[in-house]
């Protein structure tokens, strides 16, 4: 399965839970693997949007759970790029940037904290699921169709979006990378990311995100959850391994570093909670688990 493009996982069923971005957040992926065990859904209805390996401190354990979880799981940008011996993440900051400055820190950490084994685990992870659920066509993309590291938010312009829904077919796209919970709907498509595990929302809180799909009565529908870990443990476990200070003081604080990589309208939002429990949305909404 090496470099597989797209894998078409056929037709799913039942609840299923979409993750983001563990960053080699061991913490808070076992609090999640413990959400998924109280919520009874098994492995094969559980997807991975990408970057399992990331800021924090724990990349050979982050993927090894994963794998022995069993989940399905596309490659992030970062994955890519450790399979493929770059010296960056493939986040594509602009050079000299914050955010570029500080991944010259936690990506080599990762480069070497990541098994030759696992490495080559991750190079069988396509880059692209479909399947069909609740009778619409669904894929699971990283960045956007355009590119595995383009950022896609809320506030990114219908057309830019089309372009993804055009290029893979899909009535719903379940996209991660950008890091920030959202959901944008408009003529019966739908581009839903599900946030990551890994680091807070930039909402000023700690907790962290995920989607829940479910398809009862035949029908489509989606709800945003958060859970909370010991984030206390991660920040000291990356105090520990040298890894940067203002990314580890994001785990306790929710803000992030800087807001380099934002559109103008999530900049605005920053350390303001976020709140996507519509109802009218959720008519299954289930309540904030807590981790364990």
């Amino acid at each position: 399965m090496d470099n597989v493009l797209s894998q078409d996982l056929g037709t799913l069923s039942g609840r299923l839970l979409v993750f983001g971005g563990p960053y080699s957040n061991l913490q808070a992926l076992e609090a999640f693997k413990s959400i998924a065990e109280q919520l009874q859904i098994p492995s094969g209805n559980i997807l991975c949007t990408g970057d399992i390996v990331g800021y924090c401190a724990q990349p050979e354990e982050s993927v090894q759970l994963v794998k022995d979880w069993g989940v399905h799981v596309i490659q992030g940008n970062v994955e890519q790029n450790i399979i493929r011996g770059e010296d960056d993440c493939g986040c594509n900051f602009a050079e000299g940037s914050r955010c570029d400055l500080f991944s010259r820190t936690w990506f080599p950490y990762a480069v070497r904290n990541v098994s030759a084994g696992s490495v080559a685990w991750l190079r069988t992870l396509p880059l692209r699921l479909s399947f069909r659920y609740a009778g619409k066509a669904v894929a699971v993309l990283h960045g956007a169709a355009t590119g595995i590291a383009d950022f896609v938010f809320a506030s990114t312009p219908w057309p830019v979006k089309e372009t993804s829904f055009a290029a893979t077919g899909a009535e719903v796209i379940l996209a991660g990378h950008a890091g920030l919970p959202f959901a944008d709907e408009r003529a019966g498509l739908y581009w839903l990311n599900a946030g990551v595990v890994g680091m807070p929302a930039n909402d000023g809180t700690p907790r962290v995100w995920y989607l829940l799909l479910d398809d009862s009565d035949g029908r489509f529908s989606y709800t945003f959850h958060t859970f909370t870990y010991d984030n206390g443990q991660a920040h000291q476990l990356m105090r520990a391994n040298g890894l940067p200070e203002s990314y580890a003081r994001t785990l306790l604080t929710g803000s992030w570093d800087n807001c380099e990589i934002l559109p103008a309208a999530e900049k605005a939002l920053q350390g303001q909670p976020i709140t996507l429990h519509d109802e009218a949305r959720e008519p299954n909404r289930l309540p904030t688990l807590p981790p364990g």
